[in-house]
């Protein structure tokens, strides 16, 4: 079923390309009510229009927070054309049928990205666009709603293809499209009133985004997905390179987790499957990726890497030595992007600017949503307790902060070995500690040559609810360990290591990551 067109009401924030769609309107005799700026812009513009408050014989009230509230346009809007009552009332109330609705809203997200301007950004919060959307959107059998001005071109191919009218399946899809934006809209008000409440679970909750791009397929190719942001783009920004994946996705954030807790402009990390396979934290660039290279040269084949500094065209030609599915950078300077561009499919990204607050991890499953808050606390050695006789340098409980950083971010049950930090071995989701313990010591046996002066860290993601662990790592020339407090058998686990002769730290919290 099509509609003519015949009486639009236009208010807008956002006027770019409303003389498009203006000339449109002229050309089919379409009757226009407006308000506020948008009033004076149209008719700057050299176009007619009648003012709100004259058409509803109304003056704005409180500042202009009530304008378009009134009866005579929702009625307008809202009317079924076809019922014989809702006709009898508007030509009873002298109101008139409104076929377009034209808005879009104060910016109130725009807003929130300057100054903590408490008054500016209430204020912020559009109350009459919205409501003049949903009616029309409710009423799309009869009422077109238009809420931006990608919308514009595609309105006026269905206005000139039906000379004056628009269809009933394209409405109908506007409605959806301003109904989306109508609760993506209140979910950010909504999210923004939550934070300043603290309550971070509230009894509702409201999940936003834009959508970023459908992507081919899921983890598998039978699966659909596609990728969001609570903002118009990503924090990080694709340079080169096919299409990202899922999967794709997935490890780089899992990469990128670990190099953001890394020192500034520090460290290279090496990711496979969403776990490490190596990290390290040498202040020379080279020696850090190579020795994260090191880790586990097999796996980190087909792997993503993740450079917390710069690229320069000395990473750019050892990188370039290797198959790799991404690269991630702060950046990449002009020789390395030449190198790294002649591999075609080769994805490089830019993180210089990814942000790091109020940030949340959701899990959805069967319809339900698993809320928490990321696991960012920054360590230092409060964090931690000497509980062995034998105590570390500092340098060996720098060490043990860095494997523990390290772990905190491996699949459980998580075991970590490093050698001045640099990991050396990582067992990663077994359902047994012992057995990611034993896969942690074959990589190391496999790709490391050790010194008997070596001081190598083991870290564990959860305290060791045994000595067999502990046992099993000293066995293969762990020295020093750091877990998690926590179990019945603590001062039995203090014991033994002592006995054994190892330095022993106890975290004072636990980092299980599943």
């Amino acid at each position: 079923m099509s509609k003519k067109i015949k009486k639009a009401i236009i208010s807008l924030s956002d006027k770019s390309e409303i003389k498009l769609i203006l000339n449109t309107l002229k050309k089919y005799g379409v009757n226009i009510i407006s308000s506020g700026g948008t009033s004076k812009e149209i008719k700057k513009l050299g176009y007619m229009c009648t003012e709100v408050s004259e058409y509803t014989n109304t003056d704005e009230i409180l500042d202009g927070r009530v304008k378009t509230l009134h009866p005579k346009l929702y009625a307008g809007i809202l009317s079924k054309r076809e019922n014989k009552n809702h006709k009898k009332e508007l030509k009873k109330n002298n109101y008139n049928e409104i076929d377009l609705v034209v808005v879009n809203f104060y910016p109130f997200e725009e807003t929130l990205k300057g100054p903590k301007n408490q008054n500016k950004i209430i204020e912020n919060i559009d109350i009459g666009g919205p409501t003049l959307v949903r009616a029309a959107a409710k009423n799309y059998k009869y009422t077109t709603v238009l809420t931006s001005p990608h919308q514009y071109k595609e309105f006026i191919l269905d206005l000139e293809k039906n000379k004056g009218n628009t269809s009933l399946e394209f409405r109908k899809k506007l409605s959806q499209e301003a109904f989306n934006l109508t609760a993506y809209y209140d979910s950010v008000i909504s999210e923004y009133m939550n934070i300043e409440n603290n309550d971070y679970f509230p009894k509702r909750k409201t999940i936003h985004g834009n959508l970023i791009e459908v992507m081919r397929y899921g983890e598998n190719p039978h699966q659909k997905s596609a990728i969001y942001s609570k903002i118009n783009k990503l924090d990080i920004s694709k340079i080169n390179g096919k299409q990202l994946s899922y999967n794709n996705y997935n490890d780089i954030y899992a990469a990128l987790n670990i190099s953001k807790t890394l020192p500034k402009n520090i460290g290279t990390v090496i990711v496979k499957h969403a776990n490490p396979c190596g990290v390290s934290i040498n202040r020379d660039k080279i020696k850090s990726y190579k020795e994260a290279l090191a880790c586990d040269p097999i796996s980190a084949f087909g792997g993503i890497i993740s450079c917390n500094f710069k690229i320069s065209k000395k990473i750019a030609l050892e990188l370039d030595k290797i198959f790799l599915e991404v690269v991630i950078g702060n950046g990449f300077d002009y020789d390395s992007l030449k190198i790294l561009k002649r591999k075609k499919n080769l994805r490089l990204i830019d993180a210089s600017k990814l942000r790091q607050q109020n940030l949340t991890n959701i899990v959805s499953s069967f319809d339900s949503l698993l809320v928490q808050s990321v696991d960012d606390k920054v360590f230092s050695k409060d964090n931690f307790k000497v509980v062995s006789k034998i105590k570390p340098s500092k340098k060996v409980f720098d060490d043990l902060m860095f494997a523990f950083n390290i772990c905190r971010n491996v699949k459980s049950n998580a075991i970590v070995l490093t050698r001045n930090s640099s990991t050396i071995g990582i067992g990663s989701g077994q359902p047994s500690r012992l057995d990611s313990c034993k896969i942690a010591i074959d990589k190391m046996k496999r790709f490391q040559k050790i010194n008997k002066n070596d001081v190598i860290i083991g870290a564990s993601d959860a305290f060791f609810p045994f000595v067999d662990g502990i046992e099993m790592l000293v066995q293969n020339g762990v020295s020093a360990i750091i877990q998690p407090h926590g179990s019945i058998r603590d001062k039995e686990i203090i014991k033994f290591a002592d006995k054994l002769g190892v330095i022993l730290i106890f975290s004072k919290t636990r980092h299980f990551k599943h």
